[in-house]
């Protein structure tokens, strides 16, 4: 599985990530906040196995980790803000637009900018 899973490009292996990442987020805070019981522990849960997928997929992308997380830390942003819209109607307000549009142009530096 693992040598299948190195022919797939790094975008995509970040976007899985991603998308793990805040969805199993968003799973751990809706159990936390919004239910109890049994329902709880299966959100807890859902969330448990959501985060440690993701964590996976971040170390299954073929570059090494200070170079992936640049680019890793611009894909969750995105990949964030989808999802807080998904899952809880919230769009991001200007002054998380102008941070993320930091946060996009930090990562980038960190992944593309090689040194002379």
């Amino acid at each position: 599985m693992i040598k299948a899973l190195n022919a797939v490009p790094l975008l995509v292996l970040l976007l899985i990530a991603t998308t793990l990442e805040a969805a199993g987020d968003a799973v751990v805070r809706m159990a936390i906040y919004d239910h109890v019981g049994p329902v709880r522990i299966g959100l807890f849960l859902a969330g448990a196995v959501l985060l440690l997928a993701y964590g996976t997929f971040l170390n299954l992308a073929p570059l090494d980790f200070g170079r992936v997380i640049g680019l890793y830390l611009a894909t969750l942003f995105v990949v964030w803000q989808v999802i807080n819209f998904i899952v809880f109607r919230a769009l991001p307000t200007l002054p998380t637009l102008i941070g993320g549009a930091l946060v996009i142009a930090g990562g980038a530096i960190i992944t593309f900018w090689r040194p002379a």
